[in-house]
């Protein structure tokens, strides 16, 4: 899918066809699409397929023949996101973004549709002119690292709910998400460490045209990265800690556990032991006159040995 938009006197707006100036948004590109970005808008094809991988980390490219400049951005994405109080396995993961910048456009490639593009097309953010390609992109990097701390924020909410229902349940599907989520918090924190070493990259003004009025967007833009790091860090220590602590109790449980069974099983085997003595076809056993005697014999056995362990602390009496 391609979308055209352009800034005019009156704010931004969808246009019918590439004009010089405007911002070309390609969305999971069909290979005609994708011939149409390479032969008419004149994007190299090496930053057309590096765009649609989705190995593909944070990084600046610059050809020096064509004066064209890739930026792969990583942007996070929601795999499975559920609302309500009943939810399965969520798990945040990190998408690239391409953004080719050359001669009278500005292009976007993605693989799948995304908030921050949906946001810019919608205007939902001030500022936006087409014509301007170093303040476009710097927006659209803001808006990313905005939306690493929506997603983040939303990952300890999760956590919190998660760690709620492991007190109570200490089921399969809780440690799971917890899981889902720590390797979410993982992804998150490699794309940020690269997005972060990108805009470096910016900063120096060697790749891409970096303007006066620019450089306070740019240290926001900084700021919020940081900020994302920052979070992801905490976050993914308490989560660690959390998930090793969770595994302590349940090894104490599953210890608890044995031990009671390891308790019953002795106090059962000793009515066993007395009726085997009992059972013997030897004349002249003790009170081997009345069935009732052995029978007494073992209960009291199990009484006194249920008392000691209890005594001990193995098995509390009820």
């Amino acid at each position: 899918m391609l979308e055209f938009y352009k800034t005019f006197e009156d704010g931004t707006r969808k246009i019918d066809a590439a004009e010089p100036g405007c911002w070309i948004n390609a969305v999971a590109p069909t290979e005609e699409e994708r011939n149409y970005l390479i032969e008419e808008i004149g994007v190299l094809p090496e930053f057309v397929k590096s765009s649609l991988d989705e190995e593909e980390s944070s990084h600046i490219d610059y050809d020096d023949d064509f004066r064209q400049t890739l930026v792969i951005v990583d942007y996070p994405s929601a795999d499975d996101e559920q609302t309500g109080e009943d939810f399965t396995t969520l798990q945040y993961t990190t998408l690239p973004l391409g953004v080719v910048i050359l001669k009278g456009y500005i292009v976007t490639i993605s693989l799948h549709e995304n908030y921050n593009i949906e946001d810019m097309a919608q205007q939902r953010i001030k500022g936006i002119d087409t014509r301007l390609k170093t303040r476009f992109l710097l927006l659209l990097v803001l808006r990313i690292s905005q939306r690493y701390l929506i997603y983040l924020r939303q990952i300890d909410r999760l956590s919190s709910r998660t760690e709620m229902r492991l007190h109570q349940s200490m089921q399969n599907k809780e440690l799971i998400q917890m899981l889902g989520l720590e390797k979410s918090l993982v992804y998150f924190s490699t794309s940020l460490k690269s997005v972060e070493i990108t805009l470096n990259k910016i900063m120096r003004g060697k790749q891409i045209k970096l303007y006066e009025e620019d450089e306070d967007l740019l240290e926001d833009v900084m700021i919020e990265v940081h900020q994302a790091i920052e979070m992801c860090n905490i976050y993914s220590n308490i989560l660690s800690g959390t998930m090793d602590a969770f595994a302590s109790v349940i090894s104490n449980n599953l210890n608890i556990v044995m031990k009671v069974l390891t308790v019953i099983t002795i106090v059962m085997s000793i009515p066993n032991i007395i009726f085997s003595f009992y059972g013997m076809n030897v004349d002249g056993l003790p009170f081997a006159s009345s069935i009732w005697i052995p029978i007494g014999i073992a209960v009291v056995a199990c009484a006194i040995a249920t008392y000691i362990f209890s005594k001990k602390g193995y098995v509390s009496l009820i």
